[in-house]
């Protein structure tokens, strides 16, 4: 899909703000005509990028054009299709093309913001483009990455709901904007929250109510609301969140924008709306989800997804309903691996399956990566608050009988001293139309489920590393050596070893059992006639090959996929002598080949 281009100031203006470059000025307190930054920890970099802040969809595309354009070789920039608010869904591909085409490689899928208040996710990918691009050269690993991998990197695919959680108040920024009648009255998205004193925020409510209410205030610390027992009586009450009943039927807030939930609305596992919520009435109805889709089909060679969340400080991974039973146990140590290795370099996080550790999803995009496409698919929940709290002190305060920092007091504590209270707006007086006198006030959108954002660098890093592992998991297919045995009377015994290097399979078990991948083929052609062919079942111990049962032999169809980190050795019964090209080309691992001179 052709790209709109930029408007040159919005251009120079994001080049100005994202890339501000240091100078190289000779000298500097020392000299040696090497700059300071020269002479620090590293080179210095080829784009300068800021990571403390989120990024809207417009600074994103404009961030995503200034990656392509100072790295054009390896970047292409594109669209998978527009939003239902006809945002771009951009996709970076990255792929060296020295290293051949993109589809003879296994592709890993990274997208983020399937819900539009997840934002960290959208500067996890940025950041692994960058991260990927600066080190190409530096890093040896990451250079090997790069060349023996296509990546395909989405930063927002719900660029509505992320646009409405960061340029408005954030209240409803989760959904995307399909208009939804989410309280059956007829009408559409016509009763959302409201920002009655137009600070920017939609505060929480509270009324004071003496002896008649439910909560109290917290004798520490009056910010916080506690409920008190059944049998008690406290001198507040919570009305919820700010807003008016716009459409007069005694309830306020029912109706905000969209109401639907883009991953419960993926192809496998779909359930309608009485059965799953937010799933809207068919699968692929939302444009978001369509394209996605509609991308998987045209690029096959994706072999792995990566989904970021939040947050919860998870690594899930399909199923995400229990009634669908597990995968086979094959599939299951591919998982199991990658996701235990995650929880290593991911110290906050835990490795599920998503119905157990999280909730039952039906619809959701890890198992229609997984059943749909065969692409071993992850799902990481990027925030635990624990993470504010790595003080042993902190820690141990927060425990045993009325600690001095139980609850939400260390929430408050984080926040006071360590964010300078940015993300809590103080309880304040106003007069509200329907409730009358009352308090508004509380957690602003980045108070809770978003990193801080000087902890961001850890974040992003730990992520694209766990990621990064999972693509290099991906099949590697190569042809190792070859062998010939002359049998007399002009007829050979040819044998060839074909290797996976990786983990993941070339067809993983689900996918054989849904037929969702081509199986892979075995080529041969050349100079010599076939007589006979089958799979050695031991290269190292002599035994009985498992012949292949079927007419023509220069065509075989490998059903079972090539396992992981696994040689298996094909041998062929030939007569004649000359040159027999073996060829083994796979969906997700590429094609590899060799020629063997038979005589």
């Amino acid at each position: 899909m052709k790209i709109a281009p930029i408007p040159a100031a919005l251009s120079l203006a994001a080049l100005t703000f994202f890339a501000a470059p240091l100078a190289k000025s000779p000298g500097n307190g020392g000299g040696h005509g090497i700059s300071a930054q020269q002479r620090g920890s590293d080179p210095l970099h080829t784009l300068d990028l800021t990571w403390d802040r989120w990024l809207d969809h417009d600074e994103i595309g404009e961030r995503m054009r200034l990656l392509e354009r100072t790295w054009p070789k390896f970047l292409t920039l594109s669209s998978m299709g527009d939003s239902y608010g006809g945002r771009e869904l951009w996709v970076m591909t990255i792929n060296n093309p020295d290293t051949g085409p993109e589809l003879n490689k296994a592709g890993m899928y990274i997208e983020a913001d399937v819900h539009g208040n997840e934002v960290q996710g959208g500067e996890v990918c940025l950041y692994t483009i960058w991260y990927l691009m600066e080190n190409y050269d530096r890093i040896p690993e990451i250079k090997r990455l790069v060349d023996e991998r296509v990546f395909y990197i989405v930063p927002t695919i719900n660029p509505d709901g992320r646009d409405f959680f960061l340029d408005n108040t954030g209240s409803g920024g989760r959904t995307g904007h399909v208009p939804v009648d989410s309280d059956g009255d007829g009408l559409f998205d016509e009763d959302g929250p409201d920002d009655l004193n137009g600070n920017g925020v939609i505060e929480q409510i509270r009324k004071y109510v003496p002896g008649e209410g439910t909560h109290r205030l917290n004798p520490h610390d009056p910010r916080i609301m506690e409920a008190v027992a059944p049998w008690e009586k406290g001198d507040w009450v919570l009305l919820g969140s700010e807003g008016l009943d716009n459409d007069g039927d005694g309830r306020v807030n029912e109706d905000p924008p969209g109401g639907y939930d883009g991953n419960r609305n993926y192809g496998a596992d779909w359930q309608p709306e009485y059965v799953q919520g937010g799933a809207m009435d068919y699968p692929f109805q939302l444009p978001e989800s369509r394209a996605t889709e509609a991308f998987f089909s045209a690029h096959p060679n994706i072999a792995g997804l990566q989904t970021y969340h939040n947050a919860a400080g998870m690594i899930l991974r399909p199923p995400g309903s229990a009634w669908e039973g597990d995968f086979p146990a094959s599939d299951i140590r591919v998982y199991d691996e990658i996701g235990e290795f995650g929880e290593r370099i991911l110290p906050w996080f835990n490795y599920h399956i998503t119905w157990q550790g999280l909730y039952t999803i039906h619809g959701g995009s890890t198992d229609w990566a997984n059943d749909g496409h065969g692409a071993v698919a992850f799902l990481n929940e990027l925030w635990n608050e624990g993470q504010y709290f790595q003080s042993p002190l902190l820690t141990s305060q927060q425990q045993g009988t009325n600690p001095p920092l139980g609850g939400d007091l260390s929430r408050f504590f984080f926040d006071d001293f360590l964010e300078f209270g940015r993300n809590f707006v103080d309880w304040a007086p106003f007069d509200h139309p329907q409730y009358g006198e009352v308090e508004m006030g509380g957690w602003n959108k980045f108070g809770s489920r978003i990193n801080p954002r000087f902890m961001s660098m850890e974040v992003f890093h730990r992520n694209m590393a766990f990621t990064l592992y999972h693509a290099d998991q991906m099949p590697l297919m190569r042809m190792g050596a070859s062998r010939v045995e002359s049998l007399g009377g002009d007829m050979y015994r040819v044998q060839v070893d074909i290797v996976n290097e990786r983990l993941i399979p070339t067809i993983t078990a689900r996918a054989m059992s849904t037929r969702a991948v081509r199986p892979d083929l075995l080529l041969a052609e050349g100079d010599v006639e076939i007589v006979a062919a089958g799979w050695v079942q031991d290269r190292n111990r002599p035994g009985k090959t498992q012949m292949i049962d079927q007419k023509k032999l220069d065509r075989v169809l490998v059903r079972s996929g090539h396992p992981g980190r696994t040689t298996r050795t094909v041998e062929y019964l030939v007569r004649g002598s000359g040159n027999l090209e073996v060829t083994y080309s796979t969906v997700k691992g590429g094609t590899v080949s060799t020629t063997v001179r038979v005589r």
